[in-house]
C-alpha cells in the first residue's frame, strides 16, 4: 500500500506510482499551459480530474471546456495541451496508465514496464 496527501503547488508533482501506474498533481497558473501541440504519451492513458479552476484542453486539434469535476480521458497518442484560462489557477490529478514518467522531467520512453515511484 502507498499513500500520498496531495499538495497543489505551481508545476507538475509525480506522487505515488507501481509497475502498473502512477499518479500526479499539476496546477497551471493562470494564461499559461502545458503541453503542446506535439505533447503526447506514446505508451499511457492519461485521466485528467479538474479539482480547481477553469481551462481548456486541446485534444487532437479539438478544443474542450475544463471546470472543476471535470475528468477527461487523453488516450496514449492523443496530442494534447491543458491551458489555464480563468482568473485562478487551474488544478488537477492526472492518473497514467501504465505509468508515464521516469521523474517530473522524463518521459518514459513506450514500452518500458518498471517505474520508481
Amino acid at each position: 500500500m502507498q499513500r500520498d496527501q496531495l499538495t497543489f503547488r505551481n508545476g507538475f508533482r509525480l506522487s505515488i506510482a507501481n509497475q502498473r501506474s502512477q499518479a500526479a498533481v499539476m496546477v497551471i497558473p493562470p494564461g499559461s499551459s502545458e503541453g503542446g501541440p506535439d505533447n503526447d504519451h506514446r505508451a499511457s492513458d492519461q485521466w485528467l480530474y479538474v479539482v480547481e479552476g477553469t481551462g481548456a484542453a486541446i485534444v487532437n486539434g479539438h478544443r474542450y471546456p475544463l471546470k472543476p469535476g471535470a475528468i477527461i480521458l487523453i488516450e496514449r497518442g492523443d496530442r494534447h495541451e491543458l491551458k489555464a484560462t480563468g482568473r485562478s489557477p487551474l488544478k488537477t490529478v492526472n492518473l497514467y496508465v501504465p505509468p508515464a514518467f521516469e521523474d517530473k522531467d522524463t518521459p518514459r520512453p513506450a514500452g518500458m514496464s518498471s517505474q520508481r515511484p
